[in-house]
């Protein structure tokens, strides 16, 4: 069976035209928040710290400043389509079409770091008005955010298909991703910690996330890069198993 290329089209088209008639919330809101912090961490606080790692700090600051944007655009693509496609009962439109699992997977995903990369690269304008940008490895930078993008994408789906409650769509965005982004060295280097907590920020999973985004924009990093490329295509693949076995299995899709 060959793959459904006017379905997925169609599905892409349909949530960048959701995008777009929300720009404010979903391309505007994230680039003046991104702004917010590269004005307080680059002229408020960055000019009062010394370069580090060979660049100005708020270009050390600025791939993490990145990293939250993107990671709550395509966590919040994905979760709020398919949460409010499952109340709608719009997602019955998506189950009668001929779209495998792993397709459906695709249009999801592709939809969501699609939505990333739009912001990811507003925020490269805002960044390079600031002289904060400096972009060693654009190849890798996109290759990174798009992997990161589809793994909250992915979480995004798994939440939709588990919340009751607007509240519940949220929890995991407020209490887990949150809190180890902000704990996963986005703003500051693990090397001015306590040897404890450098090691416990070693086993966030956020810590990587940024550090290979850092990585492929100043060329520094803080972790083992082949240890951070395993994790994140590791929590890739992981997850879209995890996703297109829940889609087989019609959790929460079928009534």
């Amino acid at each position: 069976m060959g793959i459904n290329w006017i379905g997925l089209s169609t599905m892409l088209h349909r949530e960048a035209k959701r995008t777009m008639r929300v720009a404010i919330q979903t391309l505007v809101a994230p680039v003046i928040s991104a702004a917010l912090y590269i004005f307080i961490f680059g002229t408020v606080i960055g000019t009062r710290i010394d370069d580090f790692a060979g660049v100005p700090y708020i270009a050390f600051v600025f791939p993490g400043v990145l990293m939250l944007s993107i990671i709550n655009a395509s966590f919040a693509s994905s979760s709020s389509a398919l949460y409010f496609m499952r109340f709608t009962r719009g997602i019955e439109e998506i189950l009668i079409t001929p779209f495998s699992y792993l397709e459906m997977l695709v249009g999801f995903v592709g939809s969501a770091v699609t939505r990333a990369l739009m912001v990811s690269f507003l925020i490269l304008g805002v960044g390079i008005t600031f002289g904060a940008v400096h972009l060693g490895n654009p190849l890798l930078f996109v290759f990174y955010v798009s992997a990161i993008s589809a793994i909250f994408a992915m979480l995004g789906i798994i939440v939709a298909l588990w919340a009751e409650s607007f509240e519940q769509l949220q929890s995991l965005n407020t209490f887990v991703i949150t809190p180890l982004t902000y704990l996963g060295g986005i703003f500051y280097s693990i090397t001015f910690l306590p040897p404890l907590a450098a090691m416990i920020t070693r086993v966030n999973p956020f810590f990587y996330f940024a550090d290979a985004i850092r990585s492929s924009m100043i060329g520094y990093s803080e972790a083992n890069s082949a240890i951070g490329f395993a994790v994140i295509v590791g929590l890739v693949l992981i997850l879209a198993m995890i996703v297109t076995t829940i889609f087989k299995r019609g959790w929460k899709l079928r009534a």
